[in-house]
């Protein structure tokens, strides 16, 4: 459903999906006390990086490689721009591998 009126849309980004969750039934929490309207979380298709790298540093041998991988995953929840709500969501303890950014939207 649509947030009517002025909202704040925060997006979540990080490694590990688990912490974003968490964070993601914290605002839950926050919007469920204060009454506040909520649309998500809305998770957003994850970002694979691969890199190929080549098992012998020299050159020499035959061509075997490793392949690394970072997986970022993204969450998406549009809440109602209310003073109270914002404060508390600000207020979360964010581990430093999860990027959170809040835009306010009229």
């Amino acid at each position: 459903m649509p947030i009517k009126g002025p909202k704040a849309r925060i997006k979540l980004s990080g490694l590990n999906p688990r912490e974003l969750d968490r964070i993601c039934s914290q605002i839950k929490e926050i919007a469920n006390k204060t009454g506040v309207e909520l649309s998500g979380p809305v998770p957003l298709p994850t970002r694979r990086m691969v890199v190929p790298v080549r098992k012998a540093p020299d050159g020499e041998g035959s061509e075997t490689w490793d392949h690394w991988e970072m997986r970022v995953h993204k969450r998406l929840i549009d809440i109602s721009a209310d003073e109270r709500a914002l404060r508390q969501i600000m207020r979360i303890q964010v581990p430093r591998d999860v990027n959170i950014e809040i835009v306010l939207e009229s």
